[in-house]
């Protein structure tokens, strides 16, 4: 079993004089003497350390207050989520399932070992309620795979207590700082260890900006890719709006590879297109029921009680599902050779890019081009679907139009560094109508749905009126986004003109 904990602390340099004195530091009653502990970490990696490269640390650590494997993600400068299992000889299969994205196939060896002695102080106010933990490690470094170096030093971390206030650290780093202290030049004791004893290696060249199309455009692929792999532990753990934004991830690299046909070799990321619509489709299964059930929710709510005839909302629960947590079938995708494959395969398209011709060229007309075709695609089915009449044949316009306008947003998402103002206004643009065609798509699939409940609830002898009553509601919906599309789209037809 794991539990997950935010951990937000701040590294200093230390010469070994030891801690100021924090007495002074404003709301701190009591400096208290914990005592010394003596940590054992051996941290874990690939050997082309993947895990350290996105700056998240995996260990088998004894001594000291929480003995077990720690699994850390970066949240923010000073911030991470500390993921704990107990103590093992193998690392447990919760915490290799949060970094599988990242290890794949790759063995996980013992890459460093820290044995660190700390002297820690419990900072607390005049109730004796701990405001943060400060301590001076003192760190001999190991290193196990990748070379035979050592290295030692001392420092000082300072770490705020469970719910207390970060601008605390503020106050405890201004004083460290008059007592001469200094921030610690490396984000955690794991990436000064790998630093310091290390084989001495060539300097690498610095990375340049984007300069050619194809440039701009594996910019924006490795953008996504990184999202996607990223977002895989948070998904795992079900951490908020994490699912959906790794669904939008896959979305956006797919039409970036339809759009970019002139810088991508289509030959290569079409099949590449066909998983990523498969992942985006498996990403979605569970949510997209979820949002119609809590659109349907929302507005069943706001029915007066007399217009609520049997058992609705306990139905629309059950046709949801229960929602709690990654499903299981979500994990098996995850977890799935086919899953891991295509990351390897957006992994290649990067190392090994399938550049066209265009690819070399300046990026401005390039990319230009591939917006305004994008565009092209939106506006004949937006022309189309005003000049049908409502009904199901619009609505499939519409549907499609959609469809277009995600992609041409991405696009010109993808073309802005290099167009500037002009693609960021579209991208704008495409937003909102996309949002006004996704209010019409939805009341189209809630429709269906409610049709299909009244055919359930009146086979099982409810009555069906409220259902009527729900599709009568988003009947309302569809035509007022319908009777505002022709005046929207007047005010985006001239955005691609400026590319």
């Amino acid at each position: 079993m794991a539990d997950t904990q935010r951990e937000i602390e701040r590294k200093y340099e230390s010469d070994e004089s030891g801690l100021p004195d924090l007495t002074g530091v404003a709301g701190v009653a009591a400096v208290i003497d914990k005592g010394v502990a003596h940590l054992d970490a051996t941290y874990y990696d690939t050997h082309d350390e993947r895990l350290a490269a996105s700056s998240i640390t995996l260990r088998h650590r004894t001594g000291g207050s929480d003995p077990g494997w720690h699994l850390k993600f970066p949240v923010a400068p000073g911030v991470r989520d500390e993921i704990r299992a107990p103590l093992s000889d193998t690392l447990p299969d919760t915490l290799a399932a949060l970094v599988r994205s990242r290890v794949r196939d790759a063995e996980l060896v013992p890459v460093v070992r820290l044995r660190s002695d700390r002297d820690v102080r419990d900072l607390v106010d005049a109730d004796g309620r701990l405001l943060a933990e400060a301590s001076v490690d003192a760190v001999h470094a190991q290193r196990l795979t990748g070379g035979d170096g050592s290295a030692q030093w001392t420092e000082i971390e300072v770490e705020l207590a469970d719910d207390g206030d970060p601008a605390f650290l503020d106050k405890v780093e201004k004083r460290l700082r008059k007592a001469g202290v200094r921030p610690s030049a490396s984000a955690s004791k794991l990436a000064r260890a790998l630093a310091e004893t290390a084989p001495r290696k060539p300097d690498l060249a610095p990375v340049e900006d984007p300069v050619t199309a194809g440039d701009h455009v594996l910019a924006y692929v490795r953008t996504q890719r990184d999202a996607i792999v990223g977002l895989d532990p948070a998904v795992r753990q079900d951490t908020e709006d994490a699912l959906h934004r790794m669904r939008v991830a896959t979305r956006r690299l797919r039409s970036t590879f339809t759009s970019f046909g002139e810088v991508l070799d289509r030959a290569v990321t079409d099949p590449i297109g066909d998983e990523l619509k498969w992942l985006a489709g498996e990403l979605g299964v569970d949510r997209d029921r979820e949002v119609l059930k809590q659109r349907l929710s929302a507005t069943l709510d706001a029915l007066d009680p007399t217009l609520v005839a049997g058992p609705v909302s306990e139905r629309l629960n059950r046709w949801a599902g229960d929602q709690s947590g990654a499903s299981a079938r979500l994990i098996g995708v995850l977890d799935s050779r086919r899953y891991l494959a295509l990351l390897d395969a957006l992994d290649a398209v990067l190392t090994d890019p399938p550049l066209r011709k265009a690819a070399g060229k300046k990026p401005g007309k390039v990319l230009a081009e591939a917006v305004r075709e994008a565009f092209g695609k939106v506006s004949a089915l937006v022309e189309q679907a005003l000049e049908l009449e409502p009904g199901t044949d619009r609505d499939a316009a519409i549907h499609e139009a959609r469809k277009k306008t995600k992609r041409t947003r991405y696009a010109a998402e993808a073309a802005t560094p290099a167009l500037g103002k002009p693609a960021k206004s579209l991208t704008k643009s495409m937003k909102g109508l996309q949002n006004l065609l996704g209010e019409h798509q939805d009341s189209v699939m809630a429709r269906q749905t409610l049709r299909e409940l009244s055919a359930v609830a009146h086979a099982a002898g409810e009555s069906a009126f409220t259902y009527g009553v729900l599709y009568e509601r988003e009947e309302q919906r569809a035509a007022t986004v319908e009777a505002e599309l022709p005046g929207r789209w007047d005010g985006i037809r001239g955005a691609a003109d400026a590319l």
